[in-house]
């Protein structure tokens, strides 16, 4: 029986990164990875909650995202919260440090997902931080729009 690939599929999402951060810009990257890393994926059981991403050595990497372990590697197992290379363009690589090496602007992983090829992906988004009150912004507008949805159903 043939897989439907043709939509992505989510591994693992960081919805807070939107709710901290003004996403200025989104960016997509492969990831290096072993096998039972991928198995891990697979299953949607990897955390990028508290990841962010680098430049070290004139790579990029992705730094405290969580795998744990899959169970049926035994002893081939990986360490969960090791560094892992982001592959991405050398162009693209030297306009993120540039813009990462300014004040305030962080790599951030979006989400995690397969292609339609089966392959992982991470997006990666170029936040600068928000403050306090812009995250009071963000919470009242969301609840306005809920609101506003509630009274529009109402009348209807």
């Amino acid at each position: 029986m043939a897989r439907d690939l043709s939509k992505q599929r989510f591994a693992a999402q960081n919805r807070r990164a939107r709710f901290d951060y003004h996403i200025e810009d989104t960016i997509e990257a492969g990831l290096v990875l072993t096998g039972s890393e991928v198995k891990t994926l697979r299953l949607g059981r990897a955390s990028i909650n508290e990841a962010f991403a680098t430049e070290k050595d004139g790579e990029m990497w992705l730094l405290n995202a969580y795998f744990p372990e899959y169970e049926a590697a035994n002893r081939f197992n990986h360490e969960p919260r090791r560094p892992r290379k982001l592959l991405l363009k050398r162009r693209e690589m030297s306009r993120l440090i540039g813009q990462i090496q300014r004040a305030g602007i962080t790599l951030v992983p979006i989400s995690i997902y397969f292609n339609a090829r089966g392959i992982a992906k991470v997006e990666l988004g170029l936040g600068k931080g928000k403050r306090k009150v812009d995250k009071r912004d963000t919470e009242k507008e969301r609840d306005w729009k809920r609101e506003q949805g509630r009274l529009l159903r109402e009348r209807s």
